[in-house]
């Protein structure tokens, strides 16, 4: 058995072990919190009982809840302006321009990218139930969907049109130190059918129109494309994931430790067989 110490490089192994377990136990705790407060949210279902839940409501709403339905306008749709047959109640084109600058340090072309345009185009839309579900004829009102956190869409188009190069072109680029790629034409869309699941405050207006809006305490505003459950779903196997990040640093770093100190008692007990 070796009489020599432990090296600087084991013990930063089982400091950074136990460091890093530390974290994603931090995380994973967070994780779980998070998860917590998303079940105590309140979910309803889109029938004609959510009219009576919101009569009898302070008010006539629910300040916060959780409502899922499939995605339908209230007029003519929004048509793509590339794909056939393919319609939404929100579109979002972004042109972006790909281009290359001269690194006169390194002497080297550099990616480039900027939009150059983007436009959002909306037309008005509700939730409805799913065929089969009972909702009788019920239907919420969206209001206001581009106020939403993180509101994503789906894309439906993505084109990269290449820059058109001569002469001249080169001659240009010489001089300015701009090389164009070309143009990436992107769109995006919320389609009608789509599965949308809502976080906001639900309201029951004159006339029995239900409109989800955005909250008026501030509490976050979420249009999410995916149902509750799916929704759950990811938030369980990020919270599964930080725990067995836990369980591996940590123990990793617990098989050094004993190892060290294992190899410290043979050490010390060769020592006084000597």
């Amino acid at each position: 058995m070796s009489d020599s110490p432990v090296s600087p490089l084991t013990l930063i192994c089982v400091g950074s072990s136990f460091a890093f377990s530390g974290l994603f136990y931090h995380l994973y705790q967070q994780k779980r919190q998070e998860i917590h407060n998303i079940e105590k949210i309140p979910k309803v279902q889109l029938n004609k009982d959510l009219i009576k839940i919101l009569a009898a409501s302070h008010r006539k709403r629910l300040g916060y809840a959780v409502i899922e339905g499939i995605v339908q306008p209230e007029g003519e749709p929004l048509a793509s302006q590339f794909v056939p047959r393919c319609f939404g109640v929100i579109q979002k084109v972004i042109v972006r321009e790909h281009k290359k600058v001269w690194n006169s340090i390194t002497n080297t072309w550099n990616d480039r990218t900027q939009n150059s345009k983007e436009s959002t185009n909306t037309v008005p839309f509700s939730l409805v139930p799913r065929g089969g579900d009972g909702g009788d004829g019920v239907s919420v009102q969206v209001v206001s969907p581009l106020e939403a956190s993180n509101l994503c869409l789906e894309p439906v188009y993505r084109r990269l049109r290449k820059a058109q190069e001569g002469f001249v072109d080169y001659i240009a680029q010489g001089l300015s130190g701009e090389k164009p790629v070309g143009l990436q034409e992107t769109e995006e869309m919320l389609r009608v059918g789509a599965t949308l699941t809502g976080f906001g405050e639900l309201v029951l207006e004159p006339g029995r129109v239900l409109k989800l809006q955005p909250p008026r305490d501030g509490q976050e505003y979420l249009l999410l494309l995916s149902d509750y459950k799916s929704f759950l779903q990811q938030h369980q196997k990020s919270l599964s994931m930080w725990k067995v990040l836990t369980a591996l640093f940590g123990l990793a770093g617990a098989t050094l430790l004993a190892y060290i100190l294992y190899r410290e008692y043979r050490r010390q007990t060769d020592n006084s067989q000597a």
